[in-house]
């Protein structure tokens, strides 16, 4: 279900993406890494080297006239996901947390659950923000846990930006490489979608049996 609704909004993400490229260049690569950070699941596999395909062509970028640069790009994707997170990141904080203290139990979270997530991101957070935001599909969503978990906001930023740098940079590169081939890079990574999405689905599952069982 997770992968027919991502394959469902990968169809509509490249018109849009085209439009707003050309109407806005860089611009446009931070709205839509904004968007992509902020907990909805508009693929970076996409948006990124769409942006580098850009850069292979050597066209204009509309706000500066002068040719798509691959920094130019890199940059423009790191600054969308850094404020994408930091939206996530206070949905997580100051709604999803009230919300689960009051109500979770409703969907199988306790505050037990809360206090190891604190205690979790008190003492992984780091690496797993950082890592999290080079695995797909879990890059979009990990701020809001963190969030919920009230991680040190510059410690959030800080390994978020960390985390966010090598997966631009290779998905920019990627796509200036390949050029109009550059869609080679989501089907790639298709496997690891896969991948992703059972292992969610597992984790859901054991979760859920978990404390079905325990009650």
């Amino acid at each position: 279900m997770i992968l027919t609704v991502l394959e469902a909004i990968d169809a509509y993400v490249l018109p849009l993406l085209e439009r707003a490229y050309a109407a806005f260049g860089y611009l446009g690569v931070v709205l839509a890494m904004t968007v992509e950070s902020a907990a909805i699941p508009i693929p970076s596999e996409i948006i990124l080297p769409f942006a580098g395909f850009s850069v292979s062509r050597g066209i204009a970028e509309p706000l500066t006239n002068a040719p798509w640069s691959y920094w130019g790009a890199v940059a423009a994707g790191v600054a969308g996901n850094t404020l994408g997170s930091l939206i996530a990141y206070a949905i997580g904080a100051y709604g999803g947390r009230p919300l689960l203290e009051r109500y979770g139990k409703y969907v199988l979270i306790s505050m037990h659950d809360l206090d190891v997530a604190d205690r979790h991101f008190k003492r992984w957070g780091d690496i797993t923000v950082f890592v999290s935001r080079m695995v797909p599909v879990v890059r979009t969503f990990i701020s809001i846990p963190a969030g919920i978990a009230r991680m040190p906001l510059w410690r959030f930023v800080a390994f978020s930006i960390l985390g966010a740098i090598p997966w631009v940079m290779l998905l920019v590169w990627g796509g200036v490489v390949l050029g109009d081939r550059w869609v080679d890079i989501k089907q790639s990574l298709k496997g690891l979608d896969y991948l992703v999405a059972a292992a969610i689905v597992a984790a859901v599952g054991l979760f859920i049996w978990r404390h079905v069982r325990s009650r």
